[in-house]
């Protein structure tokens, strides 16, 4: 059954600076993202993710982003995560071996079919919608068309892929997604992120029509 919400919940992704993660936290987002993965111009170290994590707040989720990586580097990471992303080919059992909860990460390809991909992961915590773009995991600053996201899709439902303040209203009034997944749509640089831009997706997201 698709979880609705009186709220759409916020997820900023990529933080790699103290400084944003303050914020982030000031702003009341839900959801700070760590990228692990090394190939990522966002990625941070094992050693710069527990110096960020531990000064995130009660109540406010820290989620590791894993792209096909090693089992063992996500269980060095564990301490200062509270959920998983897994963005890349990552099968079911794989994702489930941690004891903590995870969410995956599906590129939207022409043919993927997301009732199958909401069966094969049923027990994520939700399925984050990203563009697809081939040899590329994630953040690509595009976006994909949402219309063909079902609205009866058995998972809660993240939504990214080229999300800015400009479009995030359209895209929660149409979608009508658990919550919103933001990186390249806050930032002047990569990893780098724009206070104005921060606060202007987060007023916006709010100003979009409750679910």
């Amino acid at each position: 059954m698709k979880v609705y919400s009186a709220r759409t919940r916020i997820k900023f992704c990529g933080l790699t600076r103290h400084e944003d993660v303050a914020l982030a936290a000031s702003l009341g987002v839900d959801a700070l993202g760590f990228v692990m993965w090394p190939k990522s111009a966002r990625s941070i170290t094992p050693e710069l993710l527990k110096e960020l994590a531990v000064q995130v707040p009660a109540f406010v989720t820290r989620v590791g982003l894993f792209v096909n990586q090693p089992a063992e580097l996500i269980e060095q990471c564990l301490p200062y995560l509270d959920l998983i992303q897994f963005h890349g080919d990552e099968a079911p059992a794989f994702c489930e071996q941690f004891g903590r909860p995870w969410i995956k990460a599906l590129r939207m390809r022409d043919d993927i079919d997301l009732h199958q991909a909401a069966v094969d992961y049923s027990h994520a915590q939700a399925l984050l919608l990203d563009a697809y773009r081939p040899g590329t995991p994630g953040g690509t600053g595009e976006t994909f068309d949402w219309s063909r996201i079902p609205a009866t899709i058995e998972k809660p439902v993240i939504l990214a892929g080229g999300l800015s303040a400009d479009n995030v209203v359209s895209a929660v009034n149409q979608v009508m997604p658990y919550a919103v997944d933001v990186s390249g749509g806050i930032e002047i640089s990569h990893g780098i992120k724009d206070a104005k831009l921060m606060a202007s997706f987060v007023k916006n997201v709010a100003l979009s029509s409750a679910h």
